[in-house]
């Protein structure tokens, strides 16, 4: 437990957002120590190479995999101690619809990437924090999930359940020296957009997203959306009574289908 730098866990880290969130950081704290997460071992292996001389450990589990995760987490701390940041970024996206019965398991994979491995990568680390009195867990939400868009309904769910369990965790950790901090990004330019068949107003480059929100979670803020042009969009969009919202969004482009998701 030498090391001076910051202890940061990622998950989701082997590409994108999380990826980007590391190459941040490492830029910024050289002597940071890492917890990757992410099934693909290679993109792990890989990213820790470039995050030198920062030090990387990598996980490649599923992060549904809740003994796998829990196990990862005390081998860590074991050596390093409860972490500083925790990012909980891990996250799928497809389109679903509820008429197709071939969806099902699709929408309950997202919600368990999404939504309940998001619980259990907090869990894992949480009891030490709050011994320490002292650290940040941060959520990725999303824009999409203000409000509810025609053949997203897994992934809208998924990202209004995260801003508002994130909102109740910020409640309960205040008292116990924790911050909580939600960020919800609009359209970041990452593989998992790269898919998308319809235009993304304001996209904008990872590697910019990941400075603006690397500030956000140094500053402490409770919640941000990022571009800020987005912001607008968001509040916007949640203002609109349901009738106006109905006529405007009840033909908007819809994500690709696919008969299975994974992270």
């Amino acid at each position: 437990m030498s090391n001076s730098g910051p202890r940061i866990v990622i998950t989701g880290a082997s590409s994108g957002i999380g990826e980007a969130f590391a190459l941040e950081y490492s830029a910024r704290h050289p002597d940071a120590v890492f917890a990757l997460f992410a099934r693909r071992g290679d993109k792990l292996s890989d990213l820790a190479r470039r995050l030198a001389p920062a030090k990387a450990w990598c996980f490649a589990i599923d992060i549904t995999d809740r003994e796998a995760l829990l196990a990862a987490a005390e081998q860590f701390m074991a050596e390093f101690g409860a972490p500083d940041i925790v990012i909980a970024n891990a996250g799928i996206s497809a389109g679903t619809l509820t008429s197709e019965r071939a969806d099902a398991p699709v929408f309950r994979r997202i919600i368990d990437v999404n939504v309940v491995a998001l619980f259990d990568s907090f869990a894992a680390f949480l009891p030490a924090m709050r011994a320490r009195r002292a650290g940040t867990l941060v959520g990725i939400a999303s824009v999409a999930g203000v409000r509810g868009l025609p053949g997203a309904g897994a992934y809208s769910a998924s990202k209004a359940a995260t801003i508002t369990y994130l909102e109740s965790l910020r409640l309960e950790e205040r008292a116990h020296g924790i911050r909580v901090v939600t960020i919800a990004p609009g359209y970041i330019r990452t593989p998992m957009t790269a898919v998308n068949r319809y235009p993304m107003p304001f996209l904008m480059p990872v590697d910019a997203f990941a400075r603006r929100a690397v500030d956000v979670i140094a500053a402490g803020r409770s919640f941000a959306v990022i571009p800020r042009s987005m912001r607008v969009v968001a509040l916007a969009l949640r203002m609109l009574p349901n009738w106006l919202y109905d006529a405007l969004f009840a033909r908007a482009p819809r994500k690709a289908r696919v008969t299975d998701a994974h992270p």
